[in-house]
C-alpha cells in the first residue's frame, strides 16, 4: 500500500504561484509513476502533470505547459508541484496519484493510490 498526503493549496490571486506537496509513504516508490490531477465543481478529473519517480518521462497537460513543473524529492519521498502565473481556470481540487507503472498514465484509471486532495482557488 502507498499513502499520499498532499499539502500546499490555498487561495491566490491570478499571475500568482504556489508549489503543492505530495508526501508518500508505504514503500519504495522507484518502478512507480506519480500523477497530478485537478478536478473542478461539475467537472472531471484531468490529469496536469506525470513523472516517473526514477526519473525521466515527464509529461504535462497542455493547458499548463510552461507554467507548472512537476518534481520530487527522493529523500524526502515527496512528490511537489510548482504552479506559476495562476489563472482563475487553474481553480480545482488537486490530487496526487501514484500507480506501479514504468509509463505515465494520463488517466485517473491509470493510477491506483490517491491522495485525499488540496483545494486551489485563484481569484480574478
Amino acid at each position: 500500500q502507498v499513502q499520499l498526503v498532499e499539502s500546499g493549496g490555498g487561495l491566490v490571486q491570478a499571475g500568482g504561484s504556489l508549489r503543492l506537496s505530495c508526501a508518500a509513504s508505504g514503500r519504495t516508490l522507484n518502478n512507480y509513476a506519480m500523477g497530478w490531477f485537478r478536478q473542478a465543481p461539475g467537472k472531471e478529473r484531468e490529469f496536469v502533470a506525470g513523472k516517473r519517480w526514477s526519473g525521466g518521462s515527464t509529461r504535462y497537460a497542455d493547458s499548463v505547459k510552461g507554467r507548472f513543473t512537476i518534481s520530487r524529492d527522493n529523500a524526502k519521498m515527496t512528490v511537489y508541484l510548482q504552479m506559476n502565473s495562476l489563472k482563475p481556470e487553474d481553480t480545482a481540487v488537486y490530487y496526487c496519484a501514484a500507480n506501479p507503472s514504468w509509463s505515465v498514465g494520463v488517466t485517473p484509471a491509470g493510477y491506483d493510490y490517491w491522495g485525499q486532495g488540496t483545494q486551489v482557488t485563484v481569484s480574478s
